[in-house]
């Protein structure tokens, strides 16, 4: 299996959660897609202003800052889970609170454009990973939280991540500038 011709991953390959993510991924190759993602949402970046970088729908969610710094933390985390099982390492992996993360990532004291270099950054080492996996790397499974997750269940979460929180940003915060 080739990154061009990588399968969904099958139910027993994530956390029952994670099949949010996974369908909301369109059919092909995923690294594609995991590069027009980036396009994608470079674009949409690229048209706020940083007023709009600090819009929050409600008193309790967060920025917009804060949602993209949110995708590339998560971003991160999944990436290294996939390093992780990808080189055989089956060393348990905890989870990660996003919440805590928030608290301490002081996003708000960031440009808006400084937040979204920095997403494009993740995202171009996360496609360098997936890009040069073997057949058998794409299949390696390793432990999350008391649950087996694989490389390519991996790949899907964080395109189905980032998609997830860009109908977000698109349906409760840009109809709202």
């Amino acid at each position: 299996m080739t990154v061009s011709n990588a399968i969904r991953p099958q139910a027993d390959e994530h956390m029952p959660y994670h099949i949010n993510y996974i369908s909301l991924v369109p059919e092909g190759s995923i690294l594609t897609i995991l590069q027009e993602q980036l396009i994608i949402t470079q674009q949409l970046l690229s048209e706020l202003t940083e007023q709009q970088g600090n819009f929050r729908y409600a008193a309790d969610k967060w920025s917009v800052k804060e949602v993209i710094g949110h995708i590339s933390d998560g971003e991160r985390v999944f990436a290294y889970r996939a390093l992780c099982f990808a080189r055989n390492d089956s060393t348990p992996l905890p989870s990660f609170e996003q919440d805590d993360y928030m608290a301490n990532a002081n996003f708000s004291l960031r440009t808006l454009k400084d937040i979204a270099e920095e997403f494009e950054y993740v995202r171009r080492s996360t496609i360098a990973l997936f890009q040069h996996l073997t057949q058998d790397a794409w299949i390696r499974r390793g432990t999350v939280s008391d649950t087996e997750i694989s490389v390519r269940a991996i790949a899907y979460i964080i395109a189905g991540h980032e998609l997830h929180h860009r109908k977000v940003l698109e349906s409760r915060y840009f109809n709202n500038f």
